[in-house]
Parts: C-alpha cells; structure tokens; sequence
C-alpha cells in the first residue's frame, strides 16, 4: 500500500483563513472600543447634564398640567419649587462659568422669575401657560449664550 495524500480531505484556501482572522480582530476591536468609551463615559461629570434634563422635564410637565387642564396650585407649584430648587444649582453645575458675569446674571434671572411665579403662583392654565412661556424665555436666553 502506498501512502498518497488524502485527496477526500478539502483543502482549505487562504481566504478562509484570513476571513477568519479578519472577523476575530473587527469583534475584539469592537469590544475594546465599546469598553474603552464606556470608561470614557464614567469619568464624565454628569451633574449639569443631570440639573438640565431634571429642568426641562419640570417645565414639560407645566405644560402637561396646563394641557390637561390641571392648573391648581397643587399641580403646578411642585413643579415649580422643582425648577427654583434646580435653579440654585446652576453656577455649582458650570463651574467654568460661573465667573461669568452673563452667566450669573442669566442664571440669577431664572431665579428671579422662578421666585415670581411662587410668590404668585398661577391661578388658570393661561397663567400657568405664560409662566411656563416666561421660564422657557429664560432658559432660551441663557442657552443662546452658552450652548
């Protein structure tokens, strides 16, 4: 008997190979990229991200109240003591700009129109829709200048 080679036996091809090779690498880059940006994403403060997005949620509901037809004071005034609440912590979530006098200024006018709206809190859902108008303002004001 002699010995031949296997000729049942497929030959494998170079192509496979490096396809192989190719697709192991671009899965354990993925996986290096995504764990790398999720480190990334840890060290971030989230503070003022977190005080913006908390912000924006308090003057959505104003207007979901005012829609709904909810605009007593039980209503609307959580909200509001929310956003005055948020507004305290402004210059603490920008510390790069709190040395900003038009910083200061924009941050100490949403206080001043928060405090306004507790002092007389809306009565009807026109009020609570032009107090709601007036926060958005000064938000709108401030985000113009610094975003």
């Amino acid at each position: 008997m002699s010995t031949t080679p296997d000729q049942a036996r497929p030959k494998s091809s170079a192509f496979g190979r490096y396809f192989f090779v190719f697709l192991l690498g671009a899965a354990l880059g993925a996986i290096g990229l995504v764990a790398a940006l999720n480190s990334w994403n840890a060290r971030k403060d989230h503070f003022p991200e977190g005080v913006m997005y908390v912000q924006e949620w308090h003057l959505k509901q104003l207007g979901v109240k005012a829609t709904a037809n909810h605009c007593n004071a039980t209503d609307i005034i959580p909200h509001l003591k929310g956003l005055r609440t948020l507004s305290d912590d402004l210059e603490r979530a920008f510390p790069d700009l709190s040395d900003d006098e038009r910083f200061v200024k924009q941050a100490s006018g949403m206080r001043a129109t928060l405090d306004g709206a507790l002092s007389a809190p809306p009565i009807n859902c026109e009020g609570v829709n032009a107090v709601a108008a007036k926060i958005g303002e000064s938000c709108k004001g401030c985000h113009q200048d610094f975003r």
